[in-house]
């Protein structure tokens, strides 16, 4: 089975409180990003993990994939398989690329093998995995609160809507991200906010982390502006970043700007 595991943008990111278990509670809309990884899984006589495309750190007995495979084995006599991840979608990149390979995973692993999952019992196995996890199983835009890892339904239509994202070969782990944030209430309504124009969201919805990196990483502000100046109707870091992404009116509007040959972009329509 040959599957497509998606990133994801985040509309906004506040980081609100410190939990008692070590984690933040936080406030985003997740939206998928059609960026994609290739993930294959097939019926195998021994398991097997192989990897290509950017090279994923860490030992790959410990990749998200591989970890979605022992989850579900736990709990269901699963044969050996062989998985396969070719990796696009860059890493610390704050587009949760690895989040999705995991929860793509779970949805193959169920639908090869016939488990017969709801998705609200894929999404509790996702959780497992870590905090976007879950986001993955339904795939759809959604309101995030809590760990990331709770949701619900949002009116958000962004049909038609052109983006573009800058990956700028700069890695950020979600330790130093999270370390340098402090939270604090959300200075404006999330959902509401998301319901003016997109004109009028540059100056109503923001990312904690932005604030909290750009003194120490200026270039991410640097490439913010130059989204704005080529014309996007709203331009963000992703998640605890380092991707920027800018949102446009369509495909015809799409810039073309002059960028390192190690960045890494991604441009379409959501």
């Amino acid at each position: 089975m040959l599957v497509f595991p998606n990133a994801k943008l985040n509309l906004g990111l506040y980081i609100t409180s410190q939990r008692p278990d070590g984690f933040r509670n936080l406030e985003s809309v997740f939206v998928p990003l059609p960026w994609c990884d290739a993930l294959e899984i097939l019926p195998a006589a021994t398991n097997d993990l192989t990897l290509s495309g950017i090279p994923i750190p860490g030992d790959p007995a410990t990749n998200l994939c591989w970890r979605a495979y022992e989850l579900l084995k736990a709990d269901f006599n699963l044969p050996p398989v062989q998985m396969h991840l070719h990796k696009t979608v860059p890493i610390g990149a704050g587009l949760g690329g690895g989040s999705g390979d995991a929860a793509f995973a779970l949805r193959a692993l169920t639908e090869l093998f016939e488990l017969n999952l709801t998705p609200e019992t894929l999404e509790d196995y996702a959780r497992r995995l870590g905090s976007d996890c879950a986001f993955f199983i339904q795939n759809k835009p959604v309101f995030a609160y809590e760990k990331g890892d709770v949701f619900e339904p949002i009116d958000l239509v962004l049909t038609g809507m052109a983006c573009k994202v800058i990956y700028p070969d700069l890695h950020i782990s979600t330790a130093e991200a999270y370390a340098r944030v402090k939270p604090q209430a959300p200075r404006h309504d999330l959902r509401q906010s998301l319901a003016q124009p997109i004109e009028q969201w540059r100056s109503l919805i923001s990312n904690d982390f932005e604030d909290a990196l750009a003194p120490h990483y200026p270039l991410l502000g640097e490439l913010k502006q130059a989204l704005y100046d080529a014309g996007a109707s709203y331009a963000s870091l992703s998640g605890s970043g380092s991707a920027v992404y800018g949102l446009f009116p369509g495909r015809e509007n799409l810039p073309q700007l002059l960028l390192p040959e190690a960045y890494q972009v991604w441009d379409g329509i959501l």
